[in-house]
């Protein structure tokens, strides 16, 4: 038999030969490093047979797959030791998931865990690991599958088979299914696995949940035991010291510490802002506004309640509707007898809360006629969203049901689609700049059509094209995404690397053949005949709320000077001070500064350690001296500290930083 190899060469083996064999034909090097294969791109056990004129790759240490693969292998190894801790529990699924795995379990009754028993399992899965076991599979028919589980009281294994079984569909039965044993262990599993649990390096238990079965409420819930595993101890160890630092910089947990926000079960998913919160957020916003202006957009306003109508044009009726907030009208005839439906019933049409901003703009482009010497016509709106968000999916201000995203859409000729998704990309890039991140800290995604979208072949070849152009006439390197393109149109997507390494979609281009059609958009051309635009939604920080919350884990709650909620905080040594601490106070906010007096009857020292606590960049104690000279001796938050200088000369200083979004210099010592 042949099969191909990633670099094209053809590799001779024996009939029958696995996985093993090709690795031991090419080195023994190889050999001892592999893990699993892949078979015309589909993941297989080293020891399964190859198939004749297959291309396969040997999947290593080294290979993208490798964490998943003995994650997965680790999540049998959690659930062999809690049979073993445990007799009598009952064992539901386990898959690897982006940075571990987690398996969940029916304990018996009075079996309560707490993490204070991870110990004892982490070193019973210690056992399993240190006995190298190999992982065996094994294709049995759906008869003596079922058959062995109901003897081994595992209900929950017996119903995944049945759904198998059940939802197969008619041309395709399933008639088999395969098994994975290590040790003592058996587990229904699709595969693959390592070749023995030895290849696990280094693992740890972290959290514990409750899960219910299938994701119904209705039914038995389950304990979630959360690990992550690593093929080197040093790697775990690295591993969690992030999550430490993570941990630390929750935005939640800053956001609380720093009085920026809170969450209520009043208006579930949406965040109450603080003044100090709402500087913040205000601040944001006059960004956008600012350098929009600058860069020809028009800012507007558009409803939050749209007919349904409007979102059936759209397309997202079909598409979004599960996750919006619906409504109805109600047709009153003075006073309403709910007996009698025709004087005040619920009619339709139905009514949507906006998720998105751009069917508004739509609606307001028609409004007016538009010549090709208006084009291209850029609307942004800082437009209120809603998405009813399910409740388990909530976090902070990273997923919430209210929020406010620093939306446009540009209405275009197509021959300047070119020129305006490249100002996009380089306005992005000049909005980052001000946040102090680096350049080579963004990647950029193309998303391609997805597989239930809107449009014709040629359209979506068209506005792929467009994008791909735009970027490689910029120099910017980018991966494709094929099929997570919107339904309506390709997108490029600009993710951002924090300081703990974590990416995050920023800023967003799309282009949109699709809603000019559907809305019957149209501008009057040169040749005073009616041409279509093309409709570009663009978004750079996406929503003010998920940005924040980007913004505070990566600088550990440091904002950048100018944004902050408060800039300089005053410290009044005593009483007597007050009059001439608001008198400073009122040349630095002249000046454009945000600042706080502390006047309380407190220690300096304390003033001192809660004003470094809180965080605020610059503090200055006023006392006799300072009173007298109309001076400042500024310390920086972190405890460096300057010359002392005249208030004005600070005032100016620091409002140009401001003013500027620039970020914060330090004092130079007096001459002489």
């Amino acid at each position: 038999m042949q099969v191909t190899l990633p670099d094209g060469k053809v590799l001779e083996l024996s009939d029958g030969a696995t996985g093993t064999d090709a690795a031991l034909a090419i080195g023994p090097g190889l050999a001892r490093a592999a893990l699993a294969i892949t078979v015309d791109g589909e993941q297989r056990d080293l020891d399964r047979p190859l198939d004749d004129g297959a291309e396969i790759g040997i999947i290593t240490e080294r290979s993208d797959e490798a964490l998943e693969l003995i994650r997965h292998d680790t999540a049998h190894v959690l659930a062999a030791a809690i049979l073993d801790l445990y007799p009598g529990t009952k064992i539901a699924i386990g898959p690897p998931i982006e940075h571990g795995f987690y398996y969940d379990f029916e304990f018996p009754e009075g079996v309560v865990l707490n993490d204070g028993d991870f110990a004892a399992i982490e070193a019973k899965m210690q056992e399993h690991v240190k006995a190298d076991e190999h992982f065996a599979r094994e294709d049995v028919s759906v008869e003596v599958a079922l058959e062995r589980f109901k003897a081994e009281d595992q209900p929950y294994k017996v119903e995944l088979i049945e759904d198998l079984v059940r939802n197969a569909p008619a041309d395709a039965p399933v008639e088999t299914v395969s098994l994975y044993t290590n040790g003592p262990f058996t587990d229904l599993c699709r595969g693959p696995h390592g070749p023995g649990t030895k290849r696990i390096g280094a693992f740890k238990l972290q959290s514990l949940a409750g899960a219910y079965w299938r994701g119904d409420s209705d039914r038995q819930q389950l304990v979630r035991i959360y690990g992550t595993a690593f093929f080197k101890k040093k790697e775990l160890t690295a591993h969690l010291e992030r999550l430490e630092l993570a941990r630390q910089r929750d935005h939640r947990k800053l956001g609380k510490e720093l009085g920026l926000y809170h969450f209520s079960e009043a208006a579930p998913g949406s965040a109450f802002w603080t003044p100090s919160g709402t500087r913040i957020f205000n601040e944001l916003v006059a960004l956008s506004r600012e350098m929009g202006d600058d860069r020809g957009y028009t800012e507007v306003k558009t409803p939050q309640l749209f007919d349904a109508s409007l979102w059936k044009t759209s397309g997202h009726w079909d598409k979004y509707r599960d996750d919006m907030f619906l409504t109805s009208t109600h047709d009153h005839h003075g006073d309403t007898d709910p007996a009698h439906p025709e004087d005040g019933q619920a009619v339709e049409p139905t009514m949507g809360f906006k998720p998105m901003n751009c069917p508004g703009h739509y609606e307001l482009y028609r409004q007016t006629r538009w010549s090709w010497r208006d084009m291209p016509v850029r609307f942004s709106e800082p437009g209120l969203l809603h998405r009813n968000e399910l409740s388990g999916a909530l976090h902070g201000l990273m997923r919430v049901r209210q929020f406010c995203q620093d939306d446009a859409h540009l209405f275009v000729m197509e021959d300047q689609i070119q020129d305006e998704v490249t100002a996009c990309l380089k306005f992005a890039q000049d909005t980052y700049d001000l946040f102090g991140f680096d350049a080579a800290d963004f990647t950029y995604e193309l998303s391609t059509r997805p597989e239930n979208r809107l449009g014709s072949d040629e359209m979506w070849d068209k506005a792929e094209g467009d994008l791909r152009t735009a970027l490689e006439n910029n120099d910017l390197p980018y991966v494709v995404h094929d099929g997570d393109g919107a339904f309506y149109g390709p997108k490029i997507d600009i993710q951002f690397r924090d300081s703990l390494g974590r990416s995050w979609q920023l800023g967003t281009v799309q282009i949109d053949y699709q809603a000019p059609e559907r809305f019957d958009l149209v501008y009057t051309g040169a040749d005073n005949s009616d041409h279509r635009p093309v409709v570009l939604h663009r978004a750079l920080l996406g929503s003010y709320e998920r940005f924040i919350g980007i913004l505070l884990e990566h600088t550990g709650g440091e904002l950048p000077f100018w944004l902050q909620p408060a800039h300089v905080t005053l410290l009044t040594v005593s009483d007597r001070h007050a009059d001439a601490a608001h008198a400073i106070a009122k040349d630095l906010k002249t000046a454009g500064l945000r600042v706080v007096v502390d006047g309380r009857t407190e220690t300096v020292g304390r003033k001192i350690r809660e004003t470094e606590l809180a965080k605020v960049p610059l503090m200055a104690v006023i006392g006799d001296t300072e009173a007298e000279a109309h001076t400042l001796t500024l310390r920086h938050h972190g405890g460096r500290e300057e010359p002392a200088a005249p208030v004005a000369d600070v005032a100016s200083r620091l409002g140009a930083a401001v003013r500027e979004r620039t970020a914060l210099q330090a004092g130079e010592p007096a001459a002489g």
